[in-house]
């Protein structure tokens, strides 16, 4: 995104009213200021002055707070995904392929990709909600569910917020170690990685694309040496080690994970683009970002499975693996000296570039769930999300693997079902009709929920009884293959297709919203 200029900072600045205003004035006393009537007022006021902070949080952006799309705002949209994903984290994911679920190289490698590239389209298609409507993405997602139902989303969408943020400082804090040869404890690298972090996010939007726009430069560059350091020692014939159903189950269940990790990201694309014009072309929008997060992950996807094949022939690999997927990653640049323990610096710190935007969105997340939540400005939200989301990495630091194989996919059922709602209600009752925009904070004006809130339900039904985790494996899941196979996102976003329309129908003859 083009750096903003002073007068739109200025015009940014000066956007106010609670998200539970009713909207047929809350459009048009967005820039009206309340006079202070409490401590966090006045303290918000002055943290307000500070040159570059975003004061908005979850307002609708009104058409004349924009600014004008140029093809460097269009390139922007492709290097926040790009930085965003090709991140050290993502790369850990893929490693589960040939570790946890016995997959060789190239069926790791092709259900990485695919899985990752299918992922991308449900964030691509949500992003351009965010210049059509000027509304965050929890808040668009008050028309497809309801007011209130969505809220239910927004929840889910926050633990995946604040889920990411631990895991960004876990795998930072252990490569950080790894560089210090344990002198330096996972805790210090913690704490650098959320403190970073804090720092972008709470600044907000401006300093936020600014980062993200040449984050990916560093990034791109030591993972082009890992590979010339670690492609020797990958083994590119490791073979599954299945057959038959239980090797076509496995498959299925490490792609539905990598898809999970890249659709995770929809419930907050729309973010990102509030300050793009509504003339802003939807198909570049969808375009641009599918492209930035497919490529992110299809590198970092294949460099992790290329990794995972060398710990079988590798002990010293093995032995790093067993301390931690940091260390793996460190060990990758063996031979390199301090070069490679610089590079292992630049793999640590890039996952900020992956915490900052949901540290972003798990604030705004936190205004729509309330009129409480809407009161807090969204700065001092950013600030308890990373003592949130640092408490719980400082606490599941020896359980990094656990938290990838459940956490991932868990998280993916519900946005799948969600996107699974959306798609419905924008092509079948909304194609003609429209939104309106407007109502983003009138209950009164936005459905009523009872086919969201249902099909959402039995949607999440379909994922249970078809979710293969460690903790949980549902009866339908345990048919296929000697291990099962993970259905929940397949079945669970199945069931909502089947159930949604006709609900939908029968909610607007009834209440005609």
């Amino acid at each position: 995104m083009a750096t903003l200029k002073r007068e739109e900072i200025d015009v940014e600045k000066s956007a106010t009213a609670t998200a539970d205003t009713s909207s047929s004035t809350a459009d048009n006393l967005q820039h009206i200021k309340a006079a202070p009537n409490g401590l966090l007022d006045r303290w918000n006021i002055g943290v307000a002055t500070i040159s570059f902070l975003e004061e908005r949080g979850i307002e609708r952006v009104l058409p004349i707070d924009r600014y004008e799309v140029t093809a460097a705002s269009y390139a922007q949209m492709l290097f926040l995904w790009f930085s965003t994903n090709l991140t050290a984290n993502n790369l850990a994911v893929s490693l589960l392929g040939p570790l946890a679920f016995g997959l060789g190289f190239v069926d790791s490698a092709l259900c990485a990709v695919f899985g990752g590239i299918v992922g991308a389209a449900g964030p691509a298609y949500m992003s351009t909600w965010g210049p059509a409507s000027g509304n965050r993405t929890m808040v668009v997602a008050r028309y497809f569910m309801g007011y209130y139902p969505s809220k239910i989303a927004c929840f889910l969408n926050i633990i995946i917020m604040l889920g990411y943020g631990m895991i960004d400082c876990l795998i930072g804090g252990q490569v950080l170690s790894a560089v210090a040869d344990g002198n330096l404890s996972i805790v210090v690298g913690i704490f650098i990685n959320a403190i970073i972090t804090w720092f972008v996010a709470t600044f907000g939007m401006s300093v936020f694309h600014l980062y993200e726009r040449w984050a990916w430069a560093p990034q791109i560059v030591v993972l082009f040496v890992l590979v010339g350091s670690a492609g020797p020692r990958i083994d590119p014939f490791f073979a599954s080690a299945l057959q038959g159903t239980t090797l076509n189950a496995s498959r299925l269940s490490f792609l539905s994970l990598c898809l999970s990790a890249s659709i995770s990201w929809a419930p907050a694309a729309a973010d990102y683009y509030v300050y793009y014009p509504e003339h802003t072309k939807k198909w570049k929008t969808f375009t641009l970002t599918w492209i930035g997060i497919s490529v992110s992950f299809a590198f970092v996807y294949l460099l992790g499975v290329g990794l995972a094949t060398g710990t079988f022939s590798n002990p010293d690999w093995n032995d790093a693996y067993g301390v931690s997927s940091g260390v793996l990653i460190l060990a990758g640049y063996g031979g390199l000296g301090g070069f490679g323990k610089f590079c292992g610096v630049i793999i640590a710190l890039g996952v900020i570039a992956n915490n900052i935007p949901g540290t972003y969105s798990a604030a705004l997340g936190i205004q729509v769930m309330g009129r409480y939540g809407a009161r807090v400005p969204r700065w001092l939200l950013t600030c308890v999300s990373v003592l949130i989301y640092t408490a719980c990495a400082l606490g599941g630091r020896n359980n990094l693997l656990g938290i990838f194989e459940n956490f991932l996919a868990l998280m993916g059922y519900w946005v799948a079902i969600f996107l699974a709602i959306v798609l419905e209600e924008h092509l079948i009752f909304r194609r003609r009709s429209g939104f309106d925009w407007t109502a983003w904070a009138d209950p009164k004006r936005l459905p009523i929920g009872i086919a969201g809130l249902t099909a959402f339900l039995v949607g999440w039904a379909g994922a249970i009884v078809c979710m293969d985790q460690v903790w949980y494996v549902g009866p339908i899941a345990k048919m296929v293959g000697d291990t099962g196979a993970d259905l929940g996102i397949w079945v669970g976003s199945g069931w909502t297709l089947l159930v949604f329309p006709p609900l939908r129908a029968w909610e607007l003859k009834r209440y005609h919203r």
